[in-house]
């Protein structure tokens, strides 16, 4: 076990005006303890109390309300690993599993950089190296300009079709066309990320579903499967194994002493992977950046990618509003599942910054 101070805030003193309008960050106050992993085969998980991290107890019926109202499904909280809310509603429970849609991604990557440091991959080769020549309908100069990298950073270049779902998700060389040199445009490409995948399993022998299975699932303790639907690899699991991951996030890929990803890749994972979208890492989203690009235009919208949360959070986000949120100034997880919220998204939704209001009102 190792000791951390991330949600020890000693003492914060705000000072706040009349006329300020500065966010107050979450505070947290409890005294030194240890990060809590709970076991790997058992379904004991350790517990804290609100009253015991003195939070507005009485804003969390509230909160319910509202996730109940919003068709959430499960819903957890931990610091520092322990479990301060584990809600579910509308029928589910804490054995059913729910899609993640493409919060998968983050988990992705996450496996891609366990194949990197294995030496069975090199995410700075180009994409030929593992899925051959023409892969794509790309001039093989363009092609070749297209690494591993981009594919983990959405900026392959490739035209994306985003609002046509078929060509979107098309992966075969006809579909995968030139819009522009790799790295010069981002842009959510749902195919580009797929032969990520593609590549994770050329490289691993062993299907990217599998290899991840054994590298990073089974050692954390996940409860998961990889389904095909629509021509997508889609990951469920229950909403304790959500937390399992957003808790090995937190702790920068060491799940209790046990180095299952480097620091390393994991800083670069979620730290800005480029220019163009500010607020995207190698498929994890990134709050606390000056602008963000949505997942559906290229407009650039200057302001934090959700301005209600701690300006460090991280998350990886899905469709109809599946959220795995992590800050780690104060050793925060928080972990959403269910049908969409109202707003059809991709990704990020109106539903983020309105779900960190209530949560701001109980932790502050």
């Amino acid at each position: 076990m190792k000791y951390i101070t991330s949600t020890i805030l000693s003492l914060i003193l705000v000072v706040l005006t009349s006329c300020s309008k500065d966010k107050v960050e979450p505070k947290i106050e409890t005294e030194v303890q240890e990060m809590y992993f709970p076991a790997i085969a058992d379904t004991e998980w350790e517990t804290i109390t609100p009253a015991e991290l003195n939070w507005n107890e009485t804003k969390i019926a509230a909160l319910y309300t509202y996730l109940k109202n919003n068709k959430t499904k499960g819903f957890m909280v931990l610091v520092d690993g322990r479990i301060v809310i584990e809600e579910y509603f509308n029928g589910h429970n804490a054995n059913a599993q729910w899609t993640w849609f493409s919060a998968a991604k983050s988990l992705t990557a996450t496996i891609a950089g366990i194949a990197q440091e294995e030496g069975l991959l090199n995410i700075e080769d180009k994409t030929s190296d593992y899925l051959g020549m023409n892969w794509s309908s790309l001039p093989t100069e363009k092609e070749n300009l297209i690494t591993v990298q981009h594919h983990l950073s959405m900026t392959t270049g490739l035209t994306d079709n985003v609002g046509d779902y078929i060509p979107w998700v098309c992966t075969t060389p006809n579909c995968l066309d030139y819009t522009a040199d790799a790295g010069k445009r981002w842009v959510y490409h749902q195919g580009a990320f797929i032969l990520l995948q593609d590549i994770l399993t050329q490289t691993t022998g062993v299907g990217f579903q599998s290899y991840g299975k054994t590298k990073l699932e089974d050692r954390i303790g996940m409860q998961g499967n990889w389904t095909k639907a629509l021509g997508l690899n889609i990951y469920n699991s229950n909403t304790r194994s959500m937390a399992r991951f957003g808790l090995l996030a937190l702790n920068k890929g060491t799940w209790d002493d046990n180095i299952i990803i480097s620091e390393d890749y994991f800083n670069g994972m979620t730290t800005t992977s480029q220019e163009l979208n500010k607020s995207y890492g190698y498929l994890w989203w990134l709050n606390g950046k000056q602008s963000y690009m949505g997942t559906t235009s290229q407009q650039i919208v200057d302001s934090n990618l959700i301005p209600n949360a701690p300006s460090d959070l991280f998350a990886a986000l899905g469709a109809d509003d599946q959220k795995i949120y992590v800050v780690p100034s104060i050793g925060l997880v928080v972990v959403r599942s269910g049908e969409t919220a109202g707003e059809t998204q991709l990704g990020l939704s109106s539903f983020d910054n309105e779900l960190w209001v209530k949560l701001d009102a109980i932790m502050n």
